[in-house]
């Protein structure tokens, strides 16, 4: 089988066209072709609007070695195709006298369970927060009516913080192992659409996504695992440097000698405990910042020459600069024909993310803007002073919006934060900065003398949102804004509106682990972007295999 490379073909082709494209590039009839896979497809808009896909093929040819002879030398179009199968290690020699526990159910925690219960283990699965039917009334509960269920809303539940996002799957991290594939197939197999295996910048949508979460539950427990809902661990028993045992809701103990800790970012009250218990942690640098909004067709057209760009779909985007005070800021978690929503998980505190569903067809883009931030400033020291730091911007979002989304227009976010007014309009747009009250219209992205209107899931209040961050972060985001414009045009338009805060982009703590996976405290098992060793669901998923490779290698199923 060959890796064929660079086959172009137009949007809207036939599997005959492409069948063609890759013909004519290997320089054989059609008919020599006897089977093709996608492996990778990705949009060339270099030269809009004439735009192409451009596809990484497997290919079976007949006369194979003739046609490799033909590229020699050209390895980066048409190579020999090099398997990279995923294998589960061999199970260890020790007999487990105990399930393994794992804690969480996001990604991270749902994948291990996954795997572990795959290969014979029988694993116990604690999740704070409800299943995801459940969940999912709770959180249109939220956004409709503003009640918060402190134990079931975006952070918290069964899917993880994950689970009301775009259900994006881009990852940075190295498929050596072939962990990425089987997470993609698994996502497949449990019901996403087949293109997110060769997508070069995949997607499920969190409509799709929640159909996935359900069904991979469901196959645990048929396998032999548990799965335990409104189950929080508020305790772990450590004897003579090893965990024994877990505590859940103050009065449930479970014993345990391997536990996995796939907690979710926002499970401040369990990093809380887990420092009481001298369990090893240190703070780390995330990233914090605000949302912004732009019609989606004014991105389409930047990116495809289109503002309807057909079978394409709404465009997406990835921005970076570097301030002057040094720091990086940058588009994050970018959702096209999305919502921006009310992402809390505490009372008094306000905290947004960006959302799409598997159509992507709402009337704004939203992303994130977002600086980079350190311990240095925290303004206090420790392990928790970054959820410290989080809290303090959450609360300010939380009062000058009362309790809503704040949101502002880009125009008076800018002028506030530098104190001076931009010469001229570079979009020549005239838009009156006329804030509506919330119960505005929302079924369209801009009106006449509005300017974008914002799609949010939950309610939203205009207000000076140019209050809530540190000065150093304001004056990047405004730096970010400008430079973007070069690259986006309108992306730095008057009335962009920005939203916060952004301040859950990933962990601010993370628990020490060794190459082995596990803490000083022996069993334990921090992973996940909780733990602080992802970033988004993809690098969450592979980590949660790894731990559960790790269990499997030491141990026997023995329950």
């Amino acid at each position: 089988m060959l890796r064929v490379n660079q086959v172009k073909v137009r949007p809207g082709h036939s599997d005959s066209d492409l069948k063609r494209s890759a013909a004519e590039l290997l320089r054989v009839p059609k008919q020599d072709i006897m089977a093709l896979k996608i492996i990778r497809q990705s949009v060339d808009a270099r030269k809009k609007p004439e735009i192409w896909f451009r596809y990484s093929l497997d290919v079976t040819v007949r006369d194979e070695e003739k046609v490799l002879r033909r590229f020699r030398g050209k390895e980066n179009l048409v190579c020999r195709t090099q398997q990279n199968e995923y294998r589960f290690p061999e199970a260890g020699k020790a007999r487990q006298t105990w399930p393994t526990v794992i804690v969480g159910t996001g990604p991270a925690g749902l994948f291990c369970g996954y795997f572990l219960a795959l290969h014979g283990y029988r694993p116990i699965l604690l999740e704070r927060g409800k299943c995801v039917e459940e969940r999912c009334r709770d959180v249109e509960e939220f956004w409709e009516k503003g009640r918060l269920w402190t134990g079931s809303n975006v952070q918290f539940g069964e899917g993880g913080a994950g689970t009301f996002s775009d259900g994006k799957l881009n990852t940075l991290v190295k498929d050596r192992d072939g962990r990425n594939r089987v997470v993609l197939d698994t996502f497949v197999k449990f019901g996403a659409q087949e293109r997110i295996c060769y997508d070069a910048k995949p997607h499920i949508g969190t409509d799709v996504l929640l159909g996935v979460v359900k069904g991979m539950r469901e196959e645990i427990l048929r396998l032999g695992g548990q799965v335990h809902f409104e189950s929080q661990v508020t305790d772990v028993e450590v004897k003579q440097g090893h965990i024994t045992g877990v505590i859940v809701n103050g009065n449930w103990r479970i014993d345990c000698r391997q536990l996995v800790l796939a907690i979710g970012h926002s499970a401040r009250d369990t990093f809380a405990m887990l420092h009481k218990r001298q369990i090893p942690m240190e703070a780390k640098a995330f990233a914090v910042g605000l949302r912004v909004e732009h019609p989606q067709d004014m991105i389409n057209e930047n990116q495809y020459g289109a503002a309807d760009p057909g079978s394409l779909g709404a465009a997406s985007y990835k921005v970076a600069a570097r301030a002057k005070n040094g720091r990086g800021v940058y588009s994050f978690c970018m959702c096209p024909g999305g919502y921006v929503v009310n992402a809390s998980s505490e009372e008094g505190y306000t905290a947004v993310n960006g959302m799409s569903y598997s159509g992507r067809d709402g009337v704004n883009a939203n992303s994130a803007v977002i600086v980079t931030v350190t311990p240095e400033d925290y303004g206090e020291s420790g392990p928790l002073a970054g959820i410290a730091f989080q809290r303090q911007l959450e609360r300010k979002a939380y009062e000058i919006g009362g309790g809503r989304i704040p949101v502002q227009r880009y125009e008076d976010f800018r002028r506030h934060v530098t104190g001076n007014d931009r010469d001229g309009n570079p979009d020549g747009m005239e838009i009156r900065t006329r804030y509506e009250d919330n119960d505005v219209v929302k079924r369209s992205g801009q009106r006449e003398g509005l300017g974008i209107i914002p799609q949010c899931k939950g309610g939203y209040q205009w207000a000076d949102v140019d209050r809530i961050l540190p000065e150093a972060c304001n004056l990047a985001i405004v730096e970010g804004m400008e430079a973007f414009a070069a690259q986006i045009r309108g992306f730095n338009r008057p009335d962009a509106c920005l939203s916060g805060v952004e301040s859950r982009t990933s962990s601010p703590v993370r628990i020490l682990r060794g190459e082995d996976m596990q803490s000083k405290i022996r069993g334990l098992y921090p992973c996940g972007e909780g733990a602080g060793y992802a970033g988004g669901i993809m690098s969450a998923a592979m980590d949660g295999i790894r731990a559960a490779e790790r269990i499997a290698a030491e141990y026997t199923p023995g329950i």
